[in-house]
């Protein structure tokens, strides 16, 4: 028979397998990333946020992961999932590159030079050899802005108008898309950025050295991985999570023996193997995540940890979750930075939630303050409860 997963087992599966319960906390970051498969990377302060919140030691979570990304080079910030900038570790970077890269990138680049064309800019072959340029650049560089390869190749200072008599029209610099299309393509990767870890603004680096892998092998390769730290979960978050075809991931199930178990939500997936009971922490446990915290959006179907009433508070319009405090591995109300540093929270669902749970989640709040420090860290994407607990409406 098919083995059901309620809703309390998937949440201890949560608590140990994300990392999130005191027992199950990591080393290095580099154990958090490998864990969870990827740290989303779009807000930079997502990605040491996230670590904090997981490792045994939070005081060393910036030395750290700056130590993990930019010396030893051991984590790796690329385009992956969806076309949006994750934090791998290394050794996946060809994994991820096939699996879920080559398709967007081919894309990419036709868009660009496609928008080139009707602008009447040069062709495929002058882009070719201005990209060439740049990447010897950067190799001879080490990491470097587009401002700083424009000086060694000025072909990258090049304009050119897109959308012409639309909206939305305006003008491109061809440093701007092409390094964005060599991202994808997994050519060059993000560097260190310009000031501390809550920076946007970065340098570039050319990607580290991987194989081509055959893309159905890589398929089957990240999704087991992911299974193994998120599931069960069912086909449609593996379709949004990964941002395949439905045939893809249905390939991969197959091909990693990926076995069926009932959900509350209908079917879902394990990995082979994976369908004996899970127990537990030993104790309750309290956790405050960031914005985009891969926990958080880790699942398309959210119920199960997350109550629909809820989520107009903690999303902003375009779907992206916003700071979110938890309790026993379901998410119970937000937290938000004041602009004297100060971290404070809300409760929004109280269910359950007694003097225990609030003393727990407070110890959490101050261990996140104890390293945070008076760094100021403001979410890229502003939620409509982190923006009211932070003094912004």
């Amino acid at each position: 028979m098919v083995r059901y997963i309620g809703v309390a087992e998937r949440r201890a599966r949560l608590a140990l397998r994300q990392r999130l319960a005191p027992g199950a906390r990591a080393g290095s970051p580099e154990e958090v990333a490998g864990t969870l498969v990827a740290l989303h990377g779009s807000d930079p302060a997502t990605v040491h946020l996230a670590v904090g919140a997981r490792l045994v030691d939070a005081a060393r979570t910036v030395a750290e992961t700056e130590r993990a990304l930019y010396t030893d080079r051991s984590l790796v910030r690329m385009h992956g999932m969806r076309h949006t900038v994750f934090v791998f570790p290394t050794d996946l970077t060809a994994v991820v590159h096939a699996s879920t890269g080559l398709t967007v990138a081919g894309r990419e680049r036709a868009s660009l030079l496609k928008d080139m064309a009707k602008a009447g800019a040069p062709d495929a072959a002058w882009l070719k050899d201005v990209e060439e340029s740049a990447l010897a650049a950067l190799a001879r560089r080490g990491q470097a802005t587009a401002a700083e390869l424009a000086e060694d190749e000025p072909r990258l200072r090049e304009q050119f108008a897109y959308a012409a008599g639309k909206s939305y029209e305006g003008v491109h610099t061809v440093s701007t898309r092409l390094l964005r299309v060599l991202g994808v393509e997994g050519k060059v990767v993000r560097g260190r950025p310009l000031g501390s870890w809550t920076s946007s603004q970065f340098r570039w680096a050319v990607a580290p050295l991987h194989p081509e892998l055959d893309v159905a092998e890589a398929q089957s390769v990240l999704l087991g991985r992911w299974l193994a730290a998120c599931g069960p979960a069912t086909e449609a978050d593996l379709k949004w999570w990964t941002g395949w075809k439905v045939t893809d991931v249905r390939r991969a199930l197959a091909a990693i023996g990926a076995q069926e178990v009932s959900l509350d939500e209908g079917v879902g997936y394990v990995a082979h193997g994976d369908v004996e009971p899970v127990a537990g922490p030993d104790r309750p446990w309290a956790a405050l995540l960031p914005a985009l915290d891969p926990t958080a959006m880790g699942w398309r179907e959210r119920d199960w940890y997350l109550a629909p009433e809820l989520r107009p508070s903690l999303f902003d319009y375009s779907g992206n979750v916003g700071p979110t405090v938890w309790w026993n591995g379901r998410v119970v109300g937000g937290w938000a930075q004041r602009p004297d540093g100060e971290i404070v929270w809300r409760l929004l669902d109280k269910d359950g939630v007694g003097r225990e749970a609030e003393a727990t989640i407070a110890a959490e709040a101050e261990r996140l303050q104890g390293w945070v420090g008076a760094t100021k860290v403001t979410p890229r994407f502003r939620t409509p409860l982190e923006k009211e607990l932070a003094g912004k409406l």
